[in-house]
């Protein structure tokens, strides 16, 4: 599960290696972009993540007909969900010269963001679908199928971005359309095996109203604390914005970076609320402790290790992207402060999913409206506005939204736990 959700970002990360090389404002363009869909994205993702814990508690309980009716709503909620974030993000796109970004910037961006945003109902499509077949415990089906879809994707902006095989050289919007045209490939080429998987094959579960109930119980909180993360991070990227191209530039790639790190703790996180949601099906309480701090402790020792990188690899990594000198002066810098909430930013996660794992998300999504709003943001516009900190004092500011994000859901999970032990 984490291989998948690393080959999920690697497609965003050869996005921007291409383009990167294209220029400095068509990367910043990308990133603004990215900052918008990002939001959108891990948004509609939470309202669908209770097609993974609810499949999981059935499987561990034996009832084959609730996992394929779970996939089933899940589905129909997520073509639902993506068509209607598909018409908000077209909206935007009319309106985006009022972000305050610079104005090279958003003469260049809309057929990407387009683009992009259209990319947005295919992939949360596949994740639904990716998610079922995690809950039935088969990870390596989604995560065989990514891995093909970050070569596709390669090729595919190889040939549009620089014009190779007779296409025109699109430069960023031909990256836009590599991006959608591997999505679409992806959700085909999973729809084809879930046909002939058990319990799906042949099976058509009669529509539920109480089934989409019970899923937004889970999934309007879930999509909550998603969005209060992921807007943090978003609107630190338009106050970037405000500090000119070669900050956001530099702040789409070490978010690039830092993104890629921070899915191997996704991943234990969605593994670890799966088994569980699984333990609790099979009514073993007793796993649920050490499956939720083996998955804390494991995260903990990889963000220490990713820490370490950043620190001593900072410039070596920002040159892989952009040969802009001041650009991966930045970014250097921006990966210094990474390195110190690599572990907050592990922490957080997995404390979110081993309490979505207990269905408790209420609480969760209040901490982290509180982390991010009250202390992130505040703390990130004082440093880099007032003390004169700059795109460093922005990345500090997040730090300590995560840190105390991280502190609070870990400490809620103890006392649930010690509740149901």
């Amino acid at each position: 599960m984490i291989m998948g959700q690393v080959s999920q970002m690697l497609i965003g990360i050869s996005d921007n290696a291409f383009i990167g090389r294209v220029g400095t404002v068509p990367l910043a363009a990308a990133a603004f972009t990215h900052s918008i869909f990002g939001l959108f994205y891990l948004v509609s993702i939470g309202l669908l993540l209770p097609v993974a814990v609810l499949t999981a508690r059935d499987h561990g309980a034996g009832n084959e007909a609730g996992c394929a009716a779970w996939l089933r709503h899940g589905k129909i909620m997520a073509l639902t969900v993506g068509l209607a974030a598909f018409g908000l993000l077209v909206a935007v796109s009319t309106q985006l010269h009022r972000f305050g970004q610079p104005a090279e910037v958003v003469a260049v961006m809309k057929p990407f963001f387009l683009l992009i945003a259209a990319s947005l109902i295919p992939v949360i499509y596949f994740q639904v679908q990716r998610q079922f077949l995690d809950a039935l415990g088969r990870p390596w089906v989604g995560t065989s199928i990514m891995l093909v879809d970050i070569a596709l994707n390669a090729l595919l902006n190889w040939v549009f971005v620089w014009g190779h095989l007779g296409a025109p050289a699109l430069g960023l919007t031909g990256s836009g359309l590599a991006t959608l045209l591997a999505r679409w490939i992806a959700v085909g080429i999973i729809a084809l095996w879930l046909r002939r998987t058990a319990p799906v094959s042949g099976a058509t579960p009669p529509w539920e109203w109480d089934r989409i109930r019970e899923m937004l119980a889970i999934g309007v909180p879930a999509a909550g604390c998603l969005l209060f993360e992921a807007g943090a991070f978003g609107t630190s990227a338009l106050m970037l914005g405000w500090l000119g191209a070669t900050a956001l530039a530099a702040h789409q790639i070490a978010l690039s970076c830092a993104a890629l790190t921070f899915m191997f703790p996704l991943g234990l996180s969605n593994a670890a609320s799966i088994r569980i949601s699984r333990a609790r099906g099979e009514g073993r309480n007793e796993l649920v402790r050490p499956i939720g701090f083996g998955a804390l402790g494991f995260s903990s020792v990889i963000m220490l290790v990713f820490a370490a990188v950043f620190i001593t690899c900072g410039a070596w990594l920002a040159r892989g992207f952009t040969a802009d000198g001041a650009v991966i002066a930045l970014t250097a810098q921006l990966l210094s402060v990474a390195a110190l909430f690599q572990l907050f930013d592990g922490g957080q996660v997995v404390g979110s999913g081993i309490l979505r794992g207990l269905t408790d998300v209420k609480v969760p999504t209040v901490i982290t409206f509180i982390a991010y709003w009250l202390v992130s943001l505040p703390v990130a516009y004082l440093l880099a506005f007032r003390f004169g900190y700059g795109a460093v004092g922005i990345w500090m500011g997040l730090a300590s939204g995560l840190f105390c994000a991280a502190l609070l859901l870990n400490w809620r999970f103890h006392r649930k736990t010690a509740e149901i032990g």
